[in-house]
């Protein structure tokens, strides 16, 4: 596939040159967006949303229950539908836990640490759950030093045995970045279940990520390339293949006919991060530059007509610090319209 094309094609089912009526239907078209960053996954769906879509109106979704985040995959934070967490950690908790597994010994653990955390936490978050500070407080009421990541290593181990999630977003004055840890059963009354979630997971990837191949999908989902390709065949006919071991969705997004050229997409966004091969949105020689670097940080990023162009910061949008470019724009003014409507959308 030519290049203009796949990058024409991934604008698309990105929703970036196809925005969706509402942050739930982003969400859902692009099943899980990385939100390590909290501010930037809340960004990830406004950006694909019509209109100038608020950080309050994202935070919505998630105090209605719509939207959830957790370790859905790779260990890394994602937002998702709150009614496909369930299926998904059913394809995905396995690696997670394999991966886990030498970080857990060393910070001790086990299958009774674990138990007796779960009897600590379940009943304190039936009364519309607790932050982390405050569950981290309930561990060290029980003998159990949060510190050194073991804290953060029980709450992922919670999560992805299906128990926990993060759901309504924390009060605070000014852009929150915490939520309230809550319990599944009583946050997501209906959840989904596709009759073969492997193949759904798949399907999904590439309906939010297309035309994208095994190799991606396996880097985005943290499974096996035997997972992966297992997936792929499950998921024949339900994708389209446009050539050899590409795919994409059945049915495409309508582009709209005033999509801009230029896009200010967040740390981590999924656009960039999300392939195994990252060349064909970003120059290599530029590759160090926007991440994952040593500290594994992923940096905001300028994309025009589909490619990497420069990055920017979140802290500095709103204080007109210059971006830093790789390449001139050719549309200074997208650039500025760009940047301006993240600028509305923390302002609430």
């Amino acid at each position: 596939m030519k290049s203009a094309t796949l990058l024409a094609e991934r604008l698309r089912s990105h929703r970036l040159t196809a925005p969706t009526p509402t942050v739930e239907d982003a969400a859902h078209h692009l099943l899980a967006v990385q939100s390590q960053d909290f501010t930037a996954g809340r960004w990830a769906l406004a950006v694909r949303t019509r209109g100038d879509v608020t950080l309050r109106d994202v935070d919505r979704a998630f105090d209605r229950g719509d939207l959830v985040r957790g370790w859905t995959m790779r260990g890394t934070l994602h937002t998702v539908p709150a009614r496909d967490l369930g299926w998904m950690l059913e394809v995905t908790a396995a690696r997670q836990r394999q991966q886990a597994a030498t970080r857990h010994r060393q910070l001790g653990i086990d299958d009774d640490m674990i138990g007796a955390v779960v009897r600590a936490v379940t009943p304190a978050l039936r009364d519309g759950g607790r932050t982390r500070a405050e569950l981290f407080e309930i561990l060290e009421g029980i003998g159990i030093d949060p510190a050194g990541q073991r804290g953060s290593h029980l709450l992922f181990t919670l999560t992805i045995d299906g128990l926990i999630c993060q759901g309504p977003v924390a009060p605070r004055a000014g852009v929150t970045r915490e939520q309230r840890f809550v319990l599944v059963e009583d946050h997501i009354p209906d959840p989904a279940r596709p009759d073969d979630p492997l193949a759904e997971l798949f399907v999904r990837y590439i309906d939010g990520h297309g035309p994208a191949g095994v190799a991606d999908f396996s880097w985005w989902s943290g499974l096996t390339l035997g997972q992966s390709r297992e997936a792929a065949a499950r998921a024949a006919e339900r994708v389209v293949e446009v050539e050899e071991g590409l795919f994409t969705a059945v049915r495409r997004p309508r582009r709209t006919m005033d999509a801009s050229a230029v896009h200010a997409l967040g740390a981590f966004d999924e656009y960039y991060i999300s392939y195994a091969d990252r060349t064909d949105v970003c120059a290599p020689e530029h590759l160090a530059a926007v991440g994952p670097g040593k500290n594994g940080m992923v940096r905001a990023t300028l994309v025009e007509q589909g490619r990497v162009i420069g990055t920017w910061s979140h802290a500095t949008a709103t204080r007109d610090a210059p971006p830093e470019f790789f390449a001139d724009p050719a549309d200074p003014a997208g650039v500025t319209a760009a940047l301006g409507r993240f600028a509305r959308f923390l302002d609430d």
